[in-house]
């Protein structure tokens, strides 16, 4: 207990440019005082420490806002999925869907911020969760948007290579990147 009581301290001072470091979790599975939501991330860490938890966390932290619009809300996003990233292990984590979605949701918004930051994070998104076609088509997606476009070919066809499933989201991503379209998938096909 204390060393995730030091743990939590230094994940603390490390984001301590935020408003409130423990004022948005309210998590249903975890019994919490709802009228004060301050102690409930330091609750999560100490006790279910899944990323299930985290992802459901910062799902509903997300609908509080429009990230692209608000940079109150994307710096507190990023601060969130910094803070998940670093409380969840990749080698314990890596073959778990709700990780790689954090780890991909984390580089989207850092793409916002700082493209050369958001490409080490897609790095190792993929590097840890390379099973996960959405995770290389996310990545692709990046390098298309930054109009590097035979990038964003090595990567769906490297996804392809390592048998990243499913093989149907990259088949169709990379059929829309042949007809030169702008998104590898449609909101349907995600």
């Amino acid at each position: 207990i204390t060393s995730i009581m030091n743990r939590v301290r230094n994940l603390k001072s490390k984001y301590r440019n935020e408003e409130n470091i423990t004022d948005e979790f309210n998590y249903t599975k975890i019994s919490a005082d709802t009228t004060d939501n301050s102690g409930t991330v330091n609750q999560i860490m100490m006790t279910t420490n899944n990323p299930e938890d985290w992802l459901c966390f910062l799902l509903k932290l997300e609908k509080k806002g429009v990230p692209q619009m608000d940079v109150s809300l994307l710096n507190r996003l990023i601060g969130r999925y910094s803070q998940a990233v670093a409380a969840l292990p990749a080698e314990k984590y890596s073959q778990d869907e709700s990780y790689a979605r954090i780890l991909v949701r984390f580089a989207e918004l850092k793409a916002l911020q700082d493209p050369e930051e958001a490409r080490d994070q897609f790095h190792l998104a993929r590097l840890n969760c390379k099973k996960f076609a959405f995770v290389h088509v996310a990545f692709a997606q990046f390098e298309l948007s930054q109009e590097n476009e035979k990038k964003c070919k090595q990567i769906l066809q490297k996804a392809v290579e390592c048998s990243a499933v499913p093989p149907a989201l990259l088949e169709t991503a990379l059929q829309n990147l042949h007809l030169k379209k702008k998104q590898l998938l449609s909101d349907e096909e995600k």
